[in-house]
């Protein structure tokens, strides 16, 4: 008896990939010139689909590591993201540094001071992390123009975020910690916990994976 034939995967079954396929390959010129004019390097492996936002004032950093996957267009994430990703400097010395397979939907991360983002890192649909204020908390210090506060966040390897979170100032979010979808995270998240609210708190934890022992 003859084998029945698989049925066919692929662009009949998700022909809207496809069409992301083809516009990202299309738009690739214009993503590598927003690159190029903001002075700011991608790596190998990358998926860009839209041309990211990129604001690097003088003499601060934005670094990306290999196998990069942005996706800035509405079309690109079923949760259709309200707008490009933004990476931006705010001050002289400010750095934004993206470790290896890391991807980001629609995600704002901005730095007056320094933002560290480790390995695997997934930043759902119009998540933002932040190290400042944007303005002082007093209306005298904002009529003055003073400095607001900033300090450096850190979000560990292997961290999920998900859509429409906030990550605030001073807050690092431990290896393989998951933030909840509109969860306001204001203080630290240890390793393999989950955290949803505002403010965020711990609701669970995450099971660390273990690998198989040798047979």
């Amino acid at each position: 008896m003859r084998a029945q034939r698989r049925p066919r995967r692929g662009m009949f079954e998700a022909p809207f990939k496809v069409r992301n396929h083809v516009e990202r390959i299309l738009g690739l010129p214009w993503v590598r010139f927003t690159f190029l004019v903001a002075g700011v390097r991608f790596g190998r492996r990358f998926r860009i689909f839209g041309a990211p936002i990129l604001q690097r004032v003088a003499n601060s950093e934005i670094l990306f590591g290999d196998g990069l996957e942005l996706r800035s267009t509405p079309r690109s994430n079923p949760l259709a993201p309200r707008s490009p990703c933004v990476f931006a400097t705010r001050e002289a010395g400010a750095v934004i540094r993206v470790g290896v397979d890391c991807g980001f939907s629609g995600a704002a991360i901005v730095a007056a001071s320094r933002i560290e983002i480790g390995d695997r890192v997934m930043v759902g649909s119009n998540a933002t992390i932040v190290d400042t204020d944007f303005h002082p908390l007093s209306p005298l210090a904002r009529r003055t123009h003073a400095r607001p506060v900033a300090r450096p966040v850190r979000i560990e390897d292997d961290v999920f975020i998900g859509t429409q979170a906030m990550i605030l100032k001073g807050v690092t979010v431990g290896r393989g910690a998951v933030v909840g979808a509109g969860a306001v995270v204001t203080r630290d998240v240890p390793p393999f916990t989950i955290v949803a609210g505002n403010p965020a708190r711990v609701v669970g934890e995450v099971e660390p994976d273990v690998p198989s022992p040798a047979s």
